[in-house]
Parts: structure tokens; C-alpha cells; sequence
């Protein structure tokens, strides 16, 4: 396998809502374990997941898990997922369904530099940018 950069999520609990929500955004075939999968049947993060995957139709990897009831939970900041490109159909797509339960921060228009260009929070957190290449138009 060569080598690939993956977005790999932290949550607080919601990691399956979460990743399940991603899987009716994007698509694919999503993965998910739980720490008692693991051999933690008796802790009180049985339930939580340990690691979840989704490989998604577009051909992204998203994955994600649950912090441990022994984590300090750190909520995201400082990043945002960034998806781009021509298929403006599909990305406009990602966007409603990204940003209908989130939080728009700057919402997907036509930009100086000629791309359509939207930034919003998810309902988990998630920070994502969407751009939209002229040649789309």
C-alpha cells in the first residue's frame, strides 16, 4: 500500500453518530469497532467506539473513535477538512448535507478568485471547506 494522509476524528461518545452521519454524506463502506470488540467488555467505554473507518465511493478515508472515559476530551480546532475540486454537483452535495445541522461560517458563494467557496462546522464539530473550481460553472 503506499503511503496516504487520513483524517482520523476524535469524539467524546458520538464517534458511531458521527461516522455514520459521514457514510450518508459521502457514501461507502464504513467500518466501526467497540472497545469491548477489543477485549474491554467490562469497562465503561465498552460501547464507545475504539476505531471506526470509512471508506467513502468518492474514494476518501475518514476515520475516527471515541477518547476514554480516562481522556480529557479536546474538541477540534486549528483544522478544517477541505474538499475541492470540479465536480460541482457532487461537492455542492457534500455541502447541504454537511452544513444543514452544523454551522455555516461563510457561506458556499462565488469568491474573488473566482470559485465558489463555503466554509461551515458539522453538528459534531468538524470543520470543513468546500471549494468549487471555476471550471464547474
Amino acid at each position: 500500500m503506499a503511503s496516504r494522509l487520513n483524517p482520523y476524528l476524535s469524539f467524546n461518545g458520538n464517534a458511531r453518530q458521527a461516522m455514520e452521519f459521514y457514510a450518508g454524506v459521502f457514501g461507502g463502506n464504513l467500518l466501526s469497532n467497540t472497545f469491548a470488540e477489543f477485549g474491554a467488555a467490562d469497562s465503561p467505554d465498552a460501547d464507545r467506539i475504539m476505531h471506526a473507518m470509512l471508506e467513502t465511493d468518492a474514494g476518501y478515508t475518514i476515520m475516527g473513535a471515541d477518547v476514554t472515559s480516562e481522556m480529557e476530551y479536546q474538541p477540534m480546532t486549528g483544522v478544517s477538512l477541505s474538499l475541492s475540486g470540479d465536480d460541482a454537483d457532487r461537492l455542492r452535495g457534500y455541502w447541504e448535507k454537511l452544513s444543514a445541522s452544523g454551522t455555516i461560517r461563510m457561506p458556499l458563494e462565488k469568491q474573488a478568485w473566482g470559485d465558489q467557496f463555503g466554509m461551515c462546522v458539522d453538528r459534531f464539530g468538524v470543520s470543513w471547506m468546500v471549494n468549487i473550481g471555476q471550471s464547474a460553472e
